[in-house]
Parts: C-alpha cells; sequence; structure tokens
C-alpha cells in the first residue's frame, strides 16, 4: 500500500516519510545491517537475518501491492535513515489486525523519526478499516513504551525471558496492542 509523502521538521532536522521504492532495496539492506549493531532493541545481531537488495526488492514488491501492508522509509536530504513496516495477516480471523515495527539509525534517535513513522502507520491503519495494530518491544526500551502508551497502545502481555543481550542476562518482551473500537 502507498501513502501520501509527509514533511517534517524537528529541532533543526527536516525529514521525509514516505512509501517505500524498489530504488531503496540497496539503502535498506545496508541501513538494516547498521542498526542492528547500534542497538540491542531489535531482534538481530549486527549481520543476522541478513537481506540483501534482492531481498528487499521482493518485500518492496508484496508490501506494495498488498492492501494488508504498509513499508514506509524517513529520508534525510535524500538518505534514508529509518522504517517501518505494518504486516497483515492474509487469515480471514487475523484480517482486522497488523504488525507493526520501526527502526531509526541513532545518529537521527530524538527528532520524532519513530513517532511520526508510528503516526503514519496509524492514520493508513485507520482509514483502511484495520482495528487493531500490534507490537512487541524490549522491556529496557522504555522511551518505545512510553511513546507507544501516548499514542493508544496498552501491555497485552509479557514474554518472561524471551531475549538473552550481550550482559549474558535473560530479557523480557513486552507486547502491547492498540484497538480502535
Amino acid at each position: 500500500m502507498l501513502i501520501t509523502k509527509q514533511e517534517f521538521e524537528v529541532n533543526g532536522v527536516t525529514y521525509i516519510i514516505r512509501s517505500v521504492t524498489a530504488n531503496d532495496a540497496q539503502a535498506l539492506s545496508n541501513l538494516r545491517v547498521q542498526i542492528d549493531g547500534e542497538t540491542e532493541n531489535m531482534d538481530r545481531e549486527k549481520g543476522e537475518g541478513f537481506i540483501d537488495a534482492a531481498g528487499f526488492e521482493k518485500l518492496i514488491h508484496t508490501d506494495t501491492e498488498s492492501n494488508r501492508n504498509l513499508f514506509l522509509v524517513a529520508e534525510v536530504r535524500d538518505r534514508v535513515v529509518g522504517f517501518s513496516r505494518c504486516e497483515g495477516n492474509q487469515l480471514k480471523r487475523f484480517s482486522h489486525k497488523i504488525e507493526f515495527g520501526v527502526c531509526v539509525i541513532k545518529e537521527y534517535w530524538g527528532y520524532g523519526i519513530g513517532k511520526n513513522l508510528l503516526k503514519e502507520s496509524i492514520s493508513w491503519a485507520d482509514s483502511n478499516g484495520l482495528k487493531k495494530i500490534t507490537l512487541q518491544v524490549l522491556e529496557t526500551n522504555d522511551k518505545a513504551i512510553k511513546l507507544y502508551q501516548k499514542l493508544g497502545f496498552e501491555i497485552e502481555g509479557i514474554l518472561k525471558k524471551d531475549k538473552i543481550l550481550s550482559d549474558g542476562n535473560y530479557y523480557n518482551t513486552i507486547i502491547m496492542g492498540r484497538f480502535k473500537e
């Protein structure tokens, strides 16, 4: 699915949020590896679950053609610095909901990019009759949890000792959801 491009200016940084295109595939492949190496908030370590440009091209094609998926990028001065995806399920019993995920390179944390990617995704979901958005977040990612709650998400459950981080300790994953009546 596609959205209309939006421009934002936060703390002196101007960026746009737009639908992904096939031309973004290589940048997304590189960006995903970079982000995985910058934070432990993601599911992967740097290089794990690698998706090359061809893999992203397939994903972009699928998401663009599907009315249940949305793939957005955030761009600063023609450079992709973050992205988000909403992925639906084709099974009828799950047709009312999508799962959301987002990531932004560390250099651009604090400019509202993740928040605006989520807001655009919520707007798209609401205008397309989707009732529920779900996501998973590491228990230590307090800023993200507060943002999600501010935008109407509630904690629905906890996956206990779900991830092992670099310190060797186990951490919980929080499952959150936003339901629109």
